[in-house]
């Protein structure tokens, strides 16, 4: 099952906030001093006495070691510029020899937006903890080199193994790049699979075809065209998944599909931070429990407190009634699911699939 879904320097002669310096302004010069001025770190002891009228002395230089300070104290004192968390997380994305993520290819968050949202998702997804944001942006960009899931959408995948498995939806103003006027799902029907083995047997086969579905609802998503930038409070650039297990009593004890859910959570883990809006996992027998026990191992306690499992999928209609962006969301969903809305099979969009014989070709 998928997640998606984290040091300014102070000039050298700055007081810092609450603290008091114990330099008397008036101590910072040089105080003048009689005809009989010591130099510095010396003390005189004597007194000049004369009955002779004081004429005018003539200015004293002053001493080379002072005009030397006083010279130092005249130059601008250079200050470091700040470096913010997303900066240095773009430092380390333009070193490393992968440009894209998510179909961002990457540039200066400054002036980028959609770099902008994409390293903040990374700062997001640990409460700002820069170590490991950098830590996992690594892990990514290391991932999407060996893996190119941008080339996964092209890739037609066996009909007989993933037909009817997956598919993406978008709700409201599909065209639009506002966030805000639509919602995007990713729709898993595992209570469709055909054969336990052949579906799930394949681990590579079957998460890239994981990941062709999650990268099409991304572009679906558009973070590429975005416009607004996000912040720790405000991000409405992620996804609705539903994960219908109706059907399925045959995964009880099956060691494939163990071996798929966990390495799908750790894989989405890692290379979708801050993507996932809510999680429902509907039409859910009681002996699945073992999947969300994998989850607690991989996914931040956040991110579970977005999973809601449904032993009836009617009733997702009226969970999505009043806490969608999108008006009367409840509504456009499909019958099976409570809502009034066309089929999937008629509005969804799958991966790129293919006959038997085509798809090994492909390969």
């Amino acid at each position: 099952m998928s997640n998606a879904e984290t040091s300014p320097a102070v000039a050298n002669n700055t007081v810092a906030q609450g603290e008091v310096s114990s330099v008397d302004p008036a101590s910072r010069g040089t105080t003048g001093a009689p005809n009989n001025t010591t130099l510095p770190g010396e003390v005189s002891t004597a007194i000049p006495e004369s009955d002779e009228e004081d004429s005018p002395a003539e200015p004293l230089a002053e001493p080379p070691a002072v005009a030397e300070t006083k010279a130092e104290e005249k130059k601008d004192v250079p200050i470091a510029k700040a470096t913010t968390p997303i900066q240095e997380l773009w430092a380390l994305a333009s070193s490393h020899g992968h440009p894209e993520i998510w179909g961002v290819t990457l540039a200066d968050p400054a002036s980028h937006v959609p770099s902008q949202i994409v390293l903040q998702k990374y700062i997001n997804a640990y409460d700002g903890d820069l170590a490991k944001s950098k830590e996992t942006l690594t892990k990514t960009l290391d991932w999407r080199a060996k893996t190119k899931p941008l080339d996964l959408l092209k890739k037609q995948f066996n009909s007989n193994k993933f037909a009817r498995l997956g598919y993406t939806t978008v709700y409201g103003d599909a065209e639009s790049t506002n966030p805000e006027v639509k919602e995007v799902f990713t729709w898993s029907i595992y209570g469709g699979v055909k054969d336990l083995n052949e579906t799930f047997g394949n681990l590579q086969e079957f998460i890239e075809w994981r990941v062709a579905l999650m990268e099409g609802a991304l572009q679906a998503l558009g973070i590429d065209k975005a416009t607004k930038p996000i912040t720790a409070e405000y991000d409405p650039y992620k996804i609705l998944q539903v994960h219908d297990y109706k059907s399925i009593s045959f995964l009880r004890q099956s060691p494939v599909v163990k071996a798929a859910s966990t390495e799908t959570i750790k894989v989405f883990a890692q290379n979708y931070p801050e993507l996932l809006k809510e999680k429902f996992f509907v039409n859910v027998p009681a002996f699945m429990g073992f999947i969300y026990a994998f989850m607690k191992l991989f996914v931040a306690a956040k991110t579970i407190k977005k999973f809601h499992p449904m032993s009836n999928g009617a009733n997702l209609a009226k969970e999505m009634a009043n806490s969608s962006k999108v008006k009367g969301l409840g509504d456009l969903l499909p019958k099976e699911y409570g809502g009034k809305g066309a089929e999937l099979s008629n509005i969804g969009k799958q991966t790129a699939l293919a006959e038997e014989t085509k798809a090994a070709t492909a390969s």
